[in-house]
């Protein structure tokens, strides 16, 4: 039985490649063999897929609707491939993550430094930065990002929680200066803000329905690293705005403690990214289920 295969991903390259001749490239066949495959599968079938000249070519009615088909079966066999190889091979090899720096080492680097006890042949490394990197250009398998994602063809997504943020500070701070007990309370006391490109970031709480509303307090110190303004309420420099990641692990210590609970700062999302591409490998797939297992309730301690 003649192979039912033969022809199409050749096909599906051609069309998304914009030609023959970048098809042939991108397949490292000659263009006439490309040529020979499409013709072929055209015979097969009995109808004409590709309407061609001199110069260009384009889909005909049924070379559109075969090749959307075609993808969607192709994807479904990667994706079977995919199964295939995460069911009977352990992940192996060197794998590129991205993180932001304070999440990257609180909450990233422990559930992935694990994975290495569990897949000996897994090497892991991590780049700790809050710079956007581009993951192609740069070489990164996974990128954890925090903040809305811009769009992009190129890039797929996995959804790991929401950041909620929320006020601590220390014992010796309140009691010098009093707990506020409502946002008005706040004028008078002294922020610890955040700073990027040294424009320190105006506090603003969600009220009511949701509605952000700006915050009245004074910005003695602006810092551009999280765990610096951690480290400064600590010192009972002032009130900051923390990751609840955060903010948890110094309330557990004694070194913080929330203030004004009831009110938050505009929440953010946090993704994993990758590159998109039809066969995930192993090592991606097995390092992506497992922020997506742990790191939810990482950014809410209080949900577990």
């Amino acid at each position: 039985m003649q192979d039912r295969l033969d022809g199409i991903t050749t096909f599906v390259q051609v069309v998304e490649a914009g030609g023959f001749a970048p098809a042939a490239e991108q397949l490292g066949l000659t263009r006439s063999a490309v040529g020979k495959a499409i013709a072929r599968l055209e015979a097969r079938l009995g109808v004409c897929l590709l309407q061609r000249n001199t110069r260009s070519q384009m889909l005909t009615a049924e070379g559109q609707a075969y090749y959307e088909r075609c993808v969607r079966a192709l994807t479904e066999l990667d994706a079977a491939e995919a199964d295939l190889e995460h069911g009977l091979m352990a992940p192996s090899g060197r794998l590129r993550v991205s993180v932001p720096e304070a999440f990257g080492h609180l909450c990233v680097a422990p559930v992935l430094l694990e994975l290495t006890r569990r897949y000996p042949q897994l090497d892991i490394d991590l780049s700790f930065s809050d710079r956007y990197v581009d993951l192609i250009e740069e070489g990164f398998d996974i990128a954890v990002r925090i903040g809305p994602l811009q769009d992009s063809s190129t890039l797929a997504a996995r959804r790991l929680g929401t950041q909620h943020i929320s006020i601590g500070a220390s014992a010796d701070y309140l009691s010098r200066h009093g707990t506020p007990g409502s946002l008005e309370e706040l004028d008078g006391h002294t922020a610890i803000v955040q700073s990027r490109t040294g424009v320190p970031a105006p506090w603003s709480a969600q009220v009511g329905s949701g509605h952000a509303r700006r915050l009245a307090i004074r910005s003695q110190i602006s810092m551009d690293d999280v765990q610096a303004i951690a480290a400064a309420a600590v010192k009972g420099y002032g009130l900051a705005w923390l990751p609840c990641w955060l903010l948890s692990k110094y309330v557990q210590s004694g070194e913080l403690v929330p203030v004004l609970e009831s009110y938050r700062a505009v929440s953010q999302e946090i993704h994993a990214v990758w590159p998109q591409v039809r066969h995930l490998r192993c090592k991606t797939r097995v390092a992506i289920d497992a922020l997506v297992a742990h790191i939810p309730a990482m950014i809410n301690p209080g949900s577990r």
